[in-house]
């Protein structure tokens, strides 16, 4: 065997041993996933009928008004956790979706994603919301699946971080990416922000930089983000200050020459 043979071959086993890992890990998030439902459902099912009785009890008992206030935690706890199931779910069939790469135009794909987000941009008054989207957005090498997911996961952010702000901006634009055959996205807002140097954690499952109080959500959104653009080789990174909005930015693959 020739040494450029042997590199081949180490390279073929490396490459499989990744894509075993990415199998289990899969296969994991899917099991704990599937396996919580069942006493999730418990919790929710019996939590209803235990509301129930606790209603049906006579007015002189002050202990039911307490109760059905832990209750009310204990459900809303529930439902955090089903999203929270829900969300490591996306991420892993996300990882091991077949990609079907093509030429994805940017523009239609931005319009698309707006479109499935008008009903959250509905309930702020007319003309909270200013769009500015840079006219003739390039194309990427995408699955347009998995990328209609994570513009709706990036535009839905910079929607809800407005939330609040009476004159809210949005900005899409693109340029070339810092290395050929790369093409930049950026996603901007002058949102409520967070602290810049926390941006390294953003990424992860279930982090999170604001109170649930302020903002509904787990933490799962972005990381799916994170796990489709490596599926597609790209990279996504942000950057904010607190009261200062945020950037969100795509180095994504553009179209190879022979599909433009």
């Amino acid at each position: 065997m020739t040494e450029t043979e042997r590199l081949r071959a180490e390279l073929a086993e490396a490459r499989q041993r990744i894509d075993d890992m990415a199998a289990a890990h899969e296969s994991f998030l899917r099991g704990v996933s599937h396996d919580l439902r069942a006493p999730l459902r418990h919790v929710t099912s019996y939590g209803t009928l235990v509301r129930e009785v606790l209603q049906e009890l006579p007015g002189q008992y002050p202990q039911v008004g307490e109760a059905l206030g832990f209750l009310a935690t204990m459900e809303q706890s529930a439902r955090r956790m089903g999203l929270m199931l829900d969300g490591l779910q996306a991420i892993a069939r996300a990882g091991r979706a077949p990609l079907r790469l093509e030429a994805v135009d940017l523009d239609a794909a931005v319009r698309e994603a707006r479109t499935e987000l008008a009903a959250i941009e509905a309930g702020r008054a007319a003309g909270d919301v200013q769009w500015d989207i840079a006219p003739h957005l390039p194309a990427v090498w995408a699955d347009a699946r998995l990328l209609r997911q994570l513009l709706l996961q990036v535009l839905g952010n910079a929607l809800k971080f407005t939330h609040g702000q009476p004159d809210a901006r949005l900005a899409v634009q693109a340029a070339p990416g810092d290395v050929a055959g790369r093409v930049a996205v950026m996603v901007q807002d002058n949102g409520v922000g967070f602290d810049g140097a926390r941006a390294q954690h953003l990424f992860g499952v279930f982090q999170r930089m604001h109170r649930e109080s302020e903002f509904d959500g787990v933490g799962a959104g972005l990381a799916l983000c994170q796990a489709i653009a490596q599926r597609h080789g790209a990279s996504i990174s942000a950057q904010a200050a607190p009261g200062a909005g945020c950037t969100v930015r795509l180095d994504w693959p553009a179209p190879p020459l022979a599909a433009q």
